[in-house]
């Protein structure tokens, strides 16, 4: 694996140990507790439902096909972790902006002793509350509108063997951009700014996506995923993508 690979993801993973911080702790609580919601919502929807769907199937169909319910578990568990991870994933990721915002702040401050700018904190993240959802508003709409393509390549004989790993090299770079956007956010860069960011740098953004996307597919560590990946994206900002002008 590249090195510049290697430390994308080496920064997800020091993500983690930034939000255990001290003085970090409590700027984790909202994200942490909005990515705890959500994600057990969604598993909560998607076990009521699968349990109603096999109590539909096993009253429409003979007694003997009814081992079908043990195979179509895994295939539930598989369908469900998609589901979670590319669905609620952004919506977890919407609800939390104005409060990723604020962390990618306190974790730049940490890490390098300069406030951004006066007048921040909970008051700041109300007043730019509107324009911090239309923002994630786009963002979403421009993830949305890529993964139409990608999707498609399922659906086509031949190149459909090659999907799954083109959806996850889509997915991790889309994941680097969506964590991207807050610490670059707070300097004023806008969404293409932050592309041609990452693109010059275009191995450490999917090292980095790369590793969030596995780590958002394991039960309990991804509910700390999204902070985590707040903290590591202000890192690989500090340190590697802020003096990467233009």
């Amino acid at each position: 694996m590249p090195v510049s690979a290697t430390s994308g993801a080496r920064y997800l993973l020091r993500g983690l140990r930034l939000i255990a911080q001290p003085g970090l702790r409590r700027f984790v609580l909202v994200p942490l507790l909005i990515n705890v919601l959500v994600f057990s919502a969604a598993v909560w929807y998607g076990v009521v439902s699968f349990e109603t769907f096999i109590a539909w199937m096993q009253s429409k169909v003979p007694a003997w096909l009814q081992w079908l319910e043990w195979v179509l578990w895994p295939l539930f568990v598989l369908a469900l972790l998609i589901v979670v991870f590319y669905t609620f994933t952004l919506v977890a990721n919407l609800l939390a902006a104005p409060f990723n915002g604020l962390l990618a702040e306190k974790v730049e401050l940490h890490l390098t002793g300069r406030p951004l700018n006066e007048g921040g904190g909970l008051k700041k993240v109300l007043i730019e509350l509107a324009p911090t959802l239309i923002d994630e508003l786009r963002k979403l709409l421009y993830i949305l509108l890529w993964a139409v393509p990608f999707l498609l390549l399922f659906l086509i004989p031949g190149v459909n063997v090659a999907a799954p790993l083109l959806w996850f090299l889509y997915t991790a770079w889309m994941l680097a951009f969506e964590y991207s956007d807050y610490p670059m956010g707070n300097h004023g860069l806008r969404l293409r700014a932050i592309r041609g960011r990452l693109r010059r740098r275009r191995a450490l953004a999917l090292g980095f996506g790369a590793t969030a996307a596995g780590m958002t597919m394991i039960p309990v560590l991804n509910f700390v995923v999204m902070p985590s990946a707040v903290a590591g994206a202000t890192a690989m900002w500090v340190e590697a993508l802020a003096g990467d002008d233009e």
